[in-house]
């Protein structure tokens, strides 16, 4: 093809004039330029990548979790006896109790049927007034036996006196001494007779306050303040009290201060301690980012799917009034902030080179002085070896070739991950993709920019805490 076109052009220059012919050399010299350094391009196996610079700035890792508001302390009123309910009490505003009520301590919620119970109390009082009366008679039949003891002692006592006589026979004489051992015998029945007509006033008295006890309970009375969150019995509902208290009302103690209830994985909990500040946001509230802190970590850990979560409570301030209870809260667990540290994308730490793109000349250099080789990090041991020691490598552009820069690997905010080392600085660029072929090599792309890359990679390292 070539030997075809140069007899064309020697043709055509014979033809010319000097000054046509010097223009057409011309035009043959570019063209052949242009055409080689277009094969040159499309036919060059050298690598071309791309890269993002090292950056200095500040860095914010946070553990990120979903959860759930909660009252801080919430109280469930039932009912201990069993009727219908006829009617609800009024709240701090006067008006029926219902969702949202805010009630004070001893404000009556609702009342139940107790006209069963009302009669137990008006049997129980009869009870009462019987047994006392029973108590009167046994006193005063005490007072009666020991008449007729003293009585009986006199004459046992004259009867001894005499003696069996001709003044005294023996059968009086035994009678004398039986009658005294009777009436003796009959004061201490009395007495017993005593003892028992008070137990029964006892008894009846515990029954008649048991029954007034139960009739109480037939007002359902808020035993704190706070606000009705759920009412959960209407007019005319009959509740059955029988091993369990039946739930009428959830009131929640205090809404002014809250609890975010969140779900942290496993692998996190480790970064979580008390008193951690803690931001969340609210479906509801658009926009809006909430403060909290960690108060407590709940050891009853729960497994769903082979995924081991743990429950952790944190604490927010709700004196506005803006958070209700059961939102669903995404929650910003703030692990570490560093302020004016190196960091690079996360793309330029999952990135690897395939072998024939390592410098060779470095690679002579560190066989000659006995290092180890560089690994690929686009393979998962590779990967995980960075996670374990907290180390990891860089890619340097080297002309068509690129070399490694060994990096200790500090937190990550899931974008860019701050490093330290020797001879890092601000402004160096690392390779963060392979160029793709026909793209424009001498431009840096941007690491968030999704792209189809030549090289390997891999998963983005897990934070360091």
């Amino acid at each position: 093809m070539w030997r075809n076109f140069l007899d064309k052009l020697i043709l055509t220059l014979k033809e010319r004039s000097p000054k046509q012919k010097a223009l057409i050399a011309l035009a043959a010299v570019l063209a052949l330029v242009l055409s080689f350094w277009f094969w040159h391009r499309n036919h060059n196996d050298g690598s071309g990548f791309r890269t993002a610079p090292i950056t200095r700035g500040d860095l914010l890792a946070t553990i990120s979790a979903t959860g759930t508001v909660e009252p801080e302390e919430v109280v469930d009123i039932g009912a201990q006896v069993a009727g219908k309910i006829v009617s609800f009490g009024k709240d701090r505003d006067g008006k029926t109790v219902d969702y949202g009520s805010q009630v004070e301590a001893g404000t009556v919620l609702a009342r139940i049927d107790d006209a069963l119970y009302a009669a137990d109390v008006s049997q129980s009082r009869a009870a009462v007034a019987q047994s006392q009366a029973n108590l009167k008679r046994a006193e005063a039949d005490l007072g009666q036996l020991k008449a007729k003891l003293f009585q009986a002692d006199r004459e046992w006592m004259r009867a001894k006196k005499l003696g069996p006589s001709d003044a005294l026979s023996q059968s009086d004489f035994d009678a004398a001494q039986a009658a005294y051992e009777v009436a003796k015998a009959n004061v201490n029945v009395g007495q017993a007779a005593i003892v028992q007509a008070k137990d029964a006033v006892a008894q009846a008295q515990a029954t008649l306050r048991r029954n007034l006890q139960n009739l109480d309970y037939c007002t359902i009375r808020s035993p704190v303040r706070g606000v009705i969150i759920d009412r959960r019995v209407n007019i005319g509902q009959t509740v059955v009290a029988s091993l369990n208290a039946p739930s009428l009302f959830l009131l929640a103690k205090d809404l002014r201060r809250l609890q975010v209830w969140a779900s942290v994985n496993e692998a996190d909990i480790g970064s979580i301690r008390p008193g951690q500040p803690v931001t969340f946001t609210v479906d509801a509230y658009p926009g809006i980012t909430f403060q909290g802190e960690v108060g407590k970590i709940r050891l009853n850990a729960t497994m769903t799917q082979n995924v081991v979560t743990y429950t952790v409570e944190v604490n927010t301030d709700n004196r506005d009034g803006k958070l209700i209870p059961y939102l669903t809260a995404n929650l910003q667990f703030k692990v570490a902030e560093h302020k004016d540290v190196l960091l690079v994308p996360n793309a330029a730490l999952r990135w690897g080179p395939q072998p024939g793109q390592i410098d060779p000349a470095w690679r002579h250099q560190s066989k000659a002085k006995g290092q180890p080789r560089a690994h690929q990090p686009g393979t998962a041991k590779a990967e995980d070896k960075h996670d374990k020691s907290g180390q990891g490598t860089l890619w340097l552009p080297q002309g068509a070739y690129v070399q490694p820069l060994k990096v200790r690997l500090g937190p990550s905010d899931g974008a860019m991950t701050e490093v330290q080392g020797p001879g890092l600085k601000a402004g160096m660029q690392v390779v963060v993709a392979q160029a793709e072929k026909g793209a424009d090599r001498s431009a840096s792309s941007s690491p968030f920019t999704p792209q189809i890359f030549k090289g390997r990679s891999s998963s983005p390292p897990r934070p360091s805490h």
